[in-house]
């Protein structure tokens, strides 16, 4: 075999050579013997050629989805693409990058069927309120006001140090705690009076919104809810925490009281779903705002009136609402000598073991009694027959 017949196929077998040796130049190849001293092995005989494999190696599909025949077109001929080379990872992804794809035909593509994710009823989310009692509103407060029993606007607050009501254009500073309380407080401003119609009640509308400057504090501590009275404007109230009132009942100046209690709520709930109670615990909080309430005149027709409704309390009575009540000999779960945070959580317990107890118990009665039927309608075949 010639020189120059040995030196083609050489380099012809170093283009099977990995890239990771591909460190020489093409001047290193000047003269045969220079390649035989580099590559003794190479001299006697040329490379074979690279056997090319006549079908495509099949993988295995991990995701079980079968071919994806449907992305090309019957009439388009499919091309076999290049087995990748032996050698290092890089020079398989610089072969793969020149391989050639079949075309893409528009409208071949057949569209992925549409997977629909089971979505979990509402009513197997609210059990997570009782399991999770963090998850429950209870800085939140739903405001409402009223001028003469119509709706002047109402909003929802979230937070954690409560609010005052006021009216007024000043704003409150670091320096004016006294007068105005905390600066962390949500600051919630009356409405206007522009959608009363009556001129008149406009008029005293506005004496009274003149000395609520200061305002009412609506304070939330741990999980109860406190008033403080700093406006000039007389207040007066009813709610859970009022008990039984024979008249009119006022808040004194700069005096605090509460006006709701969780945990009270939490043990009227309980004693309400077993049928030791026939109402529901109160929970909404009324103001009445420059006139005396309670009297003998309803709260529709006093001048300013405001609501205040604790989401939490409201979301758990409405969630028991409707629902089955038991007897006062149901079990009870109890831990000794409990400390006050300690009683919130085997209230918020109890609470869930009644909801599970009621979702069983409509479970069975929505089963149908068909294990019973089989028998008689075997017999009944049976008798046919003979």
């Amino acid at each position: 075999m010639a020189a120059g017949q040995r030196i083609t196929a050489l380099r012809t077998g170093f283009e099977q050579v990995p890239s990771s040796l591909h460190t020489l130049q093409a001047s290193d190849f000047s003269s045969y013997g220079n390649v035989c001293e580099m590559y003794p092995g190479h001299a006697v005989e040329p490379l074979p050629p690279y056997p090319w494999l006549k079908q495509e190696v099949s993988y295995t599909r991990s995701c079980a989805n079968g071919p994806f025949s449907h992305l090309g077109h019957p009439d388009v001929p499919g091309v076999s693409p290049p087995p990748p080379p032996v050698g290092p990872p890089a020079a398989f992804a610089e072969t793969a990058g020149r391989m050639p794809l079949a075309p893409l035909v528009p409208g071949a593509v057949e569209p992925l069927p549409q997977v629909v994710c089971a979505v979990a009823p509402v009513e197997h989310c609210i059990p997570n309120l009782l399991i999770s009692p963090h998850m429950l509103p209870l800085t939140d407060l739903e405001i409402r006001f009223q001028y003469r029993g119509r709706s002047a606007g109402s909003l929802t607050i979230s937070n954690p140090h409560g609010c005052r009501l006021f009216y007024s254009n000043l704003e409150p500073t670091q320096e004016q705690v006294e007068l105005f309380g905390p600066v962390t407080l949500e600051q919630v401003r009356f409405p206007s009076t522009e959608g009363v119609p009556n001129e008149k009640q406009r008029f005293y509308t506005h004496q009274l919104l003149d000395v609520l400057d200061r305002g009412l504090i609506l304070e939330l501590q741990g999980q109860d809810i406190y008033a403080i009275r700093l406006c000039q404007c007389k207040v007066f109230w009813t709610g859970p925490c009022a008990g039984e009132l024979a008249g009119p009942n006022p808040i004194e100046r700069e005096k605090k009281i509460k006006l709701f209690s969780l945990e009270n709520f939490l043990n009227g709930l309980i004693m309400f779903q077993k049928g030791q109670s026939t109402v529901p615990p109160p929970y909404e909080i009324f103001f009445c705002f420059g006139e005396e309430w309670p009297d003998h005149k309803p709260k529709e027709k006093k001048l300013i009136t405001v609501q205040v409704v604790p989401v939490a309390a409201r979301l758990l009575l409405e969630m028991f609402s409707g629902e089955l009540s038991w007897s006062a000999d149901s079990v009870r779960l109890q831990i000794s000598h409990p400390d006050l945070k300690d009683k919130m959580v085997e209230q918020f317990k109890e609470l869930h073991q009644l909801w599970q107890t009621q979702q069983n118990v409509q479970l069975q009665a929505l089963e149908p009694a068909g294990t019973e039927t089989w028998p008689m309608q075997t017999n009944a075949a049976d008798r046919m027959q003979q």
